[in-house]
């Protein structure tokens, strides 16, 4: 939940689904799609990513590493295992918010590419992202 705040903080927006999810909305999900956790040596998860393949594209969601775990690489290799968990996926898809510029750096080093931006309302526009498991398949 902490690692949820630093986006709350950007977007001066505390109302983010991932903030007010209850435990039943996360039971619910956690039956639909495949959850991947980092962990430290004592077994705390220190992050974490969600997705689920629909037809030939997996849709990611919900990267998250704790604030003070980021920038050791945690993301990249959740983002890695998640690709490698839906290898046979033709495509991956993302979103995160416009100003999150840290996810937007991650994302884009991994190979992702934007190609839509949907607003939210008058303060949040959301950008999509994804990437092709073939190269030559990019928009």
């Amino acid at each position: 939940m902490r690692a949820y705040l630093s986006e709350a903080e950007i977007y001066n927006d505390y109302s983010l689904p991932p903030l007010i999810q209850t435990l039943k909305e996360i039971k619910q999900e956690f039956s639909q799609q495949v959850f991947l956790k980092a962990t430290e040596e004592d077994r705390n998860i220190i992050g974490s990513v969600r997705a689920y393949l629909e037809k030939e594209t997996a849709y990611i969601g919900r990267l998250i590493v704790k604030p003070d775990s980021q920038n050791k690489g945690i993301g990249t290799r959740l983002m890695q295992a998640v690709e490698q968990h839906f290898k046979f996926a033709d495509r991956y898809e993302l979103f995160t918010g416009y100003k999150s510029a840290r996810n937007l750096y991650l994302y884009q080093k991994l190979g992702y590419l934007e190609f839509k931006r949907i607003p939210v309302n008058d303060s949040l526009m959301m950008v999509f992202l994804e990437k092709y498991r073939n190269n030559n398949q990019q928009r």
